[in-house]
């Protein structure tokens, strides 16, 4: 559904984000101005004592300045509710008293279409909880009593029964006037191929009502009573209403459930939801009769950030899960991953909280495995690696999945696992000899031993400094950082337009850091604005900043009035600072790979990933104006000082 010009900031301009994150929030009063619609608060999307959240009522925006969440009053009702963007505009309407647009007269149409259907299936729902305490729903009653199934349960799921007849449903709903084809739309009934009647599509079943996400039934589960039936479980086909691979069973309360810290747990079937809903788990949902599919997975993140796939303990669950990791490798992102519970002893959830409790089950989530160790297990399981044949085999098999992930930061990180797992696996792990000490050398050249090399300590003066402590990479990185922030805080104009790059790169100094959130957080205010609140909440970081010997001396620093030199500086700042280290991730996973998953191509990533870098450090530096010519200062200035090691000390 499309909205009209306008009608979002209406709605912003009509509701007060502190009233919206009022709900959800403990304001500290002390720290608040009322008067100024400024308001503080602990974060509610982080647990901390402090209140480092921050509202501004007249501007409609929050940010945190720990773990930089940031929006307005329809994001923080997307986060905190769990809902989608269309679901929190109309959440806020209702509360702002403001009407819906009309959609267009074919949506309206369809709209109508699809209300009708749902309102089928809830007299569907009333027909079969009805039946179910009937004398004919006896042997169904006795079943869920033997699974131990309580009366609020019962009710909490709306567990019904289907009787076991042809036309039961079919005559109940025409019996209210319901027309044929929306019974026949609804799923609820098929067209007989001999002339007869349309017939019932569950018989002689207990049904699950399937709610979408709004609360609307628009399917069933059928657990079969008679043990013979060819289908255990039957699901609803699909309809209008219904796309079995687009939704997930106890959807909604799994929403809410998570929204409020919970776990989100994934479980095979109907009852196993429902048992962990009963120990408490109110998190859980299950797929609806198939594999997890792809359009699943996304709705399951959009849940929570590292849902927990607890399917059964035996061989066919253990292969669930691996499709479900093959489907998720290509589709991982940064904070989005899988966990995995392995249910012990072939059990299931249900099984298992009826057998031990609630206590069992908590342990078995507590212990719960990240999907790299499930690949890895896959990889190993049943085989002897006692050639380099074998060898060869199993690091062909990782890097086939490992080339799989698309992000390559993930990507990195999984191919450091599974070398540290190898290495475990090959006994390639050797620690260090102690210093000075005498041990074997097997080098060829050496004799029966050796000396190793006592390492040369830094000087006294040397070690007291920032810059000695971390790598030589982690000083590029700062400089370059440091060049980044001086030029915004010089040229504060700039901040807003650079936003987007600012927030994602990332910052190895905590100071560089904090400078960046008070930057965003005041992005949008005039430069006069921002060079204040700069200097109010970050003065004598902005002081040593600002004397760091590039820095002072540096064209875009100096020239203040020159806009677009330092948009230009800035722009290749940051291409660099991205492309250094893009550049290193490329290399190390390329090293790794040699180090024992090498392939052909490892020798044409790095030579690729290199004339990225240096395409980078060239950019645009022969531009012939002035301005060229100061960026080529400027680089060449920060270039030197990074290829001379300014932080080292040096012997006389």
């Amino acid at each position: 559904m499309s909205l009209p010009p306008g009608f979002l900031d209406e709605l912003r301009n009509r509701v007060s984000i502190s009233q919206v994150v009022g709900r959800k929030v403990v304001w500290d009063m002390r720290k608040s101005n009322q008067g100024k619609g400024d308001w503080w608060a602990p974060c509610p999307f982080h647990h901390e004592k402090s209140a480092s959240f921050h509202v501004d009522d007249r501007k409609g925006y929050y940010y945190c300045f720990g773990c930089h969440a940031k929006g307005d009053a329809l994001s923080f009702v997307r986060e905190t509710e769990n809902v989608g963007f269309m679901e929190a505009v109309e959440i806020l309407a209702r509360e702002a008293g403001m009407p819906m647009p009309a959609r267009d007269p074919v949506a309206e149409k369809k709209a109508d279409r699809r209300s009708e259907l749902a309102a089928v299936m809830e007299e569907a729902v009333k027909f079969f909880r009805m039946s179910l305490s009937t004398q004919g729903g006896a042997a169904a009653r006795d079943y869920l009593a033997r699974r131990r199934l309580s009366a609020d349960a019962q009710a909490r799921f709306e567990i019904g029964f289907a009787p076991d007849g042809w036309q039961g449903l079919w005559d109940a709903l025409r019996a209210k006037g319901i027309a044929e084809d929306l019974i026949l739309g609804a799923g609820l009934a098929k067209a007989s191929t001999k002339g007869k009647a349309p017939y019932d599509v569950f018989r002689n079943r207990i049904m699950f009502p399937i709610r979408d996400a709004r609360g609307r039934c628009i399917a069933f589960g059928g657990r079969a009573m008679d043990p013979n039936d060819n289908a255990k479980y039957l699901n609803s086909p699909e309809t209008e209403l219904f796309d079995k691979g687009r939704n997930l069973y106890n959807h909604g309360p799994a929403r809410e459930a998570c929204g409020k810290g919970g776990r989100l747990i994934v479980a095979e079937g109907y009852m196993d939801v429902i048992a962990l809903a009963q120990a408490g788990f109110g998190g859980a949902v299950a797929p609806l009769g198939t594999a997890v599919t792809e359009d699943q997975l996304r709705l399951m993140w959009r849940i929570h950030d590292e849902p927990i796939i607890a399917l059964d303990g035996d061989a066919a669950g253990i292969r669930a899960a691996l499709r479900v990791i093959d489907l998720a490798l290509p589709l991982l992102e940064a904070g989005k991953g899988l966990r995995f519970a392995i249910m012990p002893g072939g059990q299931d959830p249900d099984d298992l909280i009826k057998a031990e409790g609630r206590e069992a089950m908590e342990r078995v989530l507590d212990a719960a495995k990240p999907m790299v160790d499930l690949l890895w297990q896959r990889a190993i399981e049943g085989k002897v690696f006692d050639s380099p044949e074998r060898k060869a085999a199993l690091d062909k098999d990782l890097r086939a999945h490992i080339k799989r992930i698309a992000d390559p930061s993930i990507k990195a990180h999984y191919g450091e696992e599974i070398k540290r797992l190898r290495a475990e696996l090959f006994d390639m792990r050797r620690g260090p000899a102690p210093s000075g000490s005498y041990a074997p050398r097997t080098a060829r050249g050496a004799g029966r031993g050796g000396w190793v090399a006592q390492p040369v300590h830094p000087l006294p003066m040397t070690r007291s400094t920032a810059l000695a402590a971390a790598s030589d990479e982690r000083v590029t990185d700062r400089l370059r950082e440091a060049m980044v922030l001086a030029i915004l805080t010089t040229h504060p104009v700039l901040i807003a337009q650079f936003e987007s790059q600012l927030e994602k790169v990332p910052l190895s100094d905590p100071t560089h850091d904090r400078l960046r959130s008070l930057m965003l957080l005041h992005g949008h205010e005039s430069p006069d604005e921002i060079s204040e609140r700069l200097l109010a909440g970050a003065g004598a970081d902005l002081e040593k900043l600002m004397g760091l010997p590039h820095v002072r001396t540096a064209p875009p620093v100096l020239k203040r009035e020159d806009a677009d030199l330092a948009r230009l500086c800035l722009a290749e700042e940051l291409a660099k600072l991205a492309a250094e280290r893009a550049v290193r991730a490329e290399v190390a996973e390329a090293m790794e790979d040699l180090e024992g998953l090498a392939d052909e191509g490892v020798t044409w990533r790095i030579t690729q990933a290199t004339t990225a870098r240096n395409r980078a450090k060239q950019s645009k530096l022969d531009d012939t104006s002035d301005m060229g010519e100061d960026r080529a200062a400027l680089s060449a200035q920060l270039q030197a000082m990074i290829d001379g090691e300014i932080w080292r000390k040096r012997k006389n």
